[in-house]
This record gives C-alpha cells, structure tokens and sequence, in this order.
C-alpha cells in the first residue's frame, strides 16, 4: 500500500478528493494534546497544499462520542478544537467542500455543527461517480455499521438510538446526563464487543452483495478492516477505510485517495486507491 506523503509527491495535482472514517478523537481533550488529534491536524495541513482538492468526505466516527452540536458552542470545546476548526475553514475556503456523515459513535452530529466551518451534513448512503473513458461508474460511501447484520442485537440497538425520537430526547436532557449516558454506552459497548464472535463484526457478504448489485463501488469504514475486496470478475470493488490508530508513538490509518487523470481525447479517467496515512 502507497505512503500518503509519497503519493502526493507523485500525484499532487491529480488529487481532487480524500475519504476518511473512524477517527474517534475525544471531545474532552485539547485536539493538541493527543496523538490522534495532532495526526489530524497533520492531514489537514498537507490537504491545504493540494492545488486541485475539492471534497473531503468523513464517513463517520469523527469522535469518539458526540454529545450534540450544542457542545460545540461551549467556550471549553471552542478552546480546544480552535486549530482544527481554523483549519477546516481555511480548506472549505480554498473551495474544497467537507462532506460528513455520522457514524455509530457520534449520531448526534448535526449540520449545526458543521456550520461551523462551511461544512455539509450528508446523508447514508450517499453516491457519487467516477468517470471514466465512455463510462461512469457509481461509488456508494456509507459508514459500514449498517453492512454487519450479523450482529443482530447491535442492529436493534442502533435503531432505537438513532430513531429520531430518542435523539430529540437525548437531546432534551443536559450535558452533563448526555456525558453521563454516553460513557455507561461506551463501557456497555466495550463489554459487549468482547463477548461477541470476531465474526458477527464484519461485515455480511449478503448484504455487500446485494448492495453492490446496484453499484460498482462500495467504500465504508466502521469495522477497523482496511483492505481492498474485489468480486470473482474483478470488476466490482469494496473498499475498507481503517480506524486512526495509536502505535507506540505514533499514529497510523488507512484512508481512500481519488486522483483524476486526463487520459487520450482529454477524457477524465478517475481512480480510487487505499493509502496508508502515517503521523
């Protein structure tokens, strides 16, 4: 797998669009303090250098926990996340649109938030095109919780919670019940996954085939697998963004890089690659 920096290197001005998942940064924490935000600002810093960027997608998991958008107008959170704020203005003002869309962790982000520094709440799954010579072929993005149907109880939890009832209801309550709930969820969470079989927390190959029967492309975060999946034609592809992970003192994380090439008769050729993102 390509080295991020490496691969700019090479292909700076061919790079129109960068997917990310599963950062999980704590909200509680200075985004200076900790290896996971500082790596962040990091990938921000070298996509501010790329002359043709025009979207950056996050597909889920920005936090760690997300407690609502109404956090994010605390003077503690504006303090503590000033740089990375600062420095999604700056690219959503180079006219690179931030596309967003929650995950599992953080459901209760909302376009208030992104608001905030020009961003666009976007809804899963969410499609978009590559063209080709004589051809486009459509990419579903979607953060990937929705694919492991094997899970069944974690299914039936996820659409109580997210149901727009419980989220107006979690968002009645204040701060301090919401930072309340959410760490008894996250222990809860982290009971549960180990108990469960390793299995149950991939994706089901039925419902990545029957997705990919109307698309030619599928790229979804969420399980912490990062890997390139193809069919048994090699035509239809699937695409595993990985988690931001801390190793020893450093962070690593798989992350998707589309480059537009110009190939004969000036006929756009878009590609799709996983890249490995080191800080």
């Amino acid at each position: 797998m390509q080295n991020f920096v490496n691969f700019c290197q090479k292909n700076q001005a061919n790079i129109n669009t960068v997917f990310i998942s599963d950062l999980h940064l704590p909200i509680d924490k200075p985004v200076t303090d900790n290896l996971l935000g500082q790596a962040f600002l990091g990938l921000l810093d070298k996509l501010l250098l790329l002359p043709n960027l025009q979207n950056l997608y996050i597909l889920g998991d920005w936090f760690d926990a997300w407690l609502g958008d109404d956090v994010a107008q605390t003077f503690d959170f504006q303090q503590n996340f000033a740089k990375m704020l600062q420095k999604l203005t700056q690219l959503s003002q180079k006219n690179c649109q931030i596309l967003v869309m929650i995950g599992n962790r953080d459901f209760l982000l909302g376009q208030g938030f992104c608001d905030m520094f020009g961003a666009k709440l976007i809804k899963e799954p969410y499609c978009i095109n590559l063209k080709q010579p004589n051809t486009q072929r459509k990419v579903r993005l979607e953060h990937g919780d929705k694919l492991c149907t094997d899970d069944k109880n974690y299914q039936r939890f996820a659409k109580i919670i997210q149901n727009p009832l419980s989220k107006q209801l979690l968002l009645s309550l204040s701060q301090a019940k919401r930072q309340q709930i959410a760490h008894k969820l996250r222990q809860k969470s982290r009971s549960d996954t180990a108990k469960k079989p390793v299995s149950i927390m991939d994706v089901n190959a039925d419902a990545v085939n029957k997705v990919l029967a109307s698309v030619d492309i599928l790229l979804h975060g969420h399980t912490h697998r990062p890997k390139l999946h193809l069919d048994a034609f090699g035509k239809k592809k699937r695409l595993v963004l990985g988690d931001w992970r801390v190793i020893d003192k450093h962070v690593e994380a798989v992350i998707a890089v589309m480059q537009r090439v110009t190939v004969q008769n000036c006929q756009p050729n878009d590609q799709i690659d996983l890249i490995q993102f080191t800080y």
